[in-house]
């Protein structure tokens, strides 16, 4: 299989949107945010942080962005990691995974984190491997009011 990540440009925009749609779609409940997701939400991600598509051959099978948290520029949050449901099961998502901790530490950054929204719980041995851990001292603030909280968790980059 012919697997590749590429950086993404604000001309993916509209890309991204599609990709974190369809990848929410039957797996998340309809109240999360990824159903709603626009271009124009995209290009913000994009000009704030940044994102990853993941590619299948010549196909689109997934994206990630990320972004400084609002506290501290030397911490990026993971942000919309999703892969289609036609590519899922393959273990695709470790790609954007790998890509995101590379281009961090790159970059100097001193800690990414993510959450999890309980439906995804399964998901944080994935995270775990890859040497994130709970952080249930981190509140995420901009969670959506619809839904439990999600579970938190953070990767040191520090050395």
């Amino acid at each position: 299989m012919d697997v590749n990540v590429s950086e993404a440009h604000d001309g993916d925009a509209p890309l991204i949107a599609e990709i974190t749609r369809k990848a929410w779609e039957g797996r998340c409940p309809p109240t999360s945010h990824g159903h709603l997701e626009s271009a124009d939400k995209v290009l913000n991600d994009l000009r704030e942080g940044g994102a990853f598509i993941l590619w299948v051959g010549n196909h689109p099978a997934g994206s990630v962005r990320w972004a400084p948290t609002d506290e501290d520029d030397e911490i990026w949050k993971i942000r919309r990691l999703g892969v289609l449901p036609e590519y899922a099961g393959q273990n695709l998502s470790q790609y954007l995974i790998e890509a995101c901790v590379n281009r961090a530490r790159l970059s100097d950054i001193a800690e990414l984190r993510l959450f999890l929204n309980p439906w995804m719980e399964s998901m944080s041995h994935m995270y775990e491997a890859y040497g994130f851990e709970p952080a249930p001292e981190i509140e995420f603030t901009l969670r959506n009011p619809n839904e439990a909280p999600p579970i938190m968790m953070r990767k040191s980059l520090e050395y």
